[in-house]
């Protein structure tokens, strides 16, 4: 996603009653309500191109998916990163809900079991745009930083979800942490091509096996 356009100054951000300041004749300011809209156009252009299967859209794709020349995506975003921060902010809660909602009483046979398939239907509905993320990680400091904080979170989660493994030895923690991530998801669906249940059980006896050796 290499960018040869001439850039330009990003504009700066706003709260959103700041927009709504009136200015000396009551008027709403509709130039920074437009440039928000258009910046969010941008955005949503970026991750429909993602669903779409095109995991690392071009800035000229970008524009022409959001309608408008590749003259007017330089006036609001400097260069890919600052695109990339406006992504983070616009789906980082919503990415993290699909992880850390559901029933965290139970069992921990049932823990387990709740963890698994949330994980397995979350890693679905985010397989483009993780995809995308990690094909761009070795160019992009920004998607490294999005992508440790988001590990960082889930791992936190996973010890919130099963404090059992908090007296664990650490490669059995280390190998838990392996078998519940997106890789490991990644490979069992695009690599084996097995069946989103056949992955969820295969995942679910992993962790009985690995988590009752010790």
């Amino acid at each position: 996603m290499t960018i040869g356009a001439e850039h330009h100054e990003i504009e700066s951000t706003h709260c959103m009653s700041d927009f709504l300041k009136p200015d000396g004749e009551g008027r709403v300011d509709g130039r920074r309500l437009r440039s928000e809209r258009s910046r969010l156009a941008f955005v949503d252009a970026v991750l429909v191109l993602q669903e779409e299967g095109v995991l690392v859209p071009t800035a000229q794709q970008i524009a022409d998916r959001a309608g408008v020349g590749i003259r007017s995506f330089f006036r609001h975003f400097e260069d890919m990163e600052s695109l990339f921060k406006a992504i983070d902010d616009h789906i980082r809660d919503s990415y993290e809900a699909l992880f850390i909602s559901g029933d965290r009483s139970g069992t921990l046979e049932e823990r387990i079991d709740g963890m698994v398939r949330r994980r397995a239907d979350a890693f679905e509905s985010v397989t483009n745009i993780t995809q995308g993320t990690r094909a761009q990680l070795w160019r992009y400091q920004t998607l490294r930083d999005n992508y440790a904080r988001n590990q960082r979170g889930l791992r936190k989660d996973l010890d919130n979800l099963l404090p059992e493994l908090h007296s664990l030895p650490d490669e059995t923690r280390e190998s838990i942490d392996a078998i519940t991530s997106f890789e490991m998801w990644d490979r069992l669906r695009s690599h084996q091509g097995l069946s989103k249940t056949a992955s969820v059980n295969l995942l679910r006896t992993l962790l009985k096996n690995v988590i009752s050796a010790d």
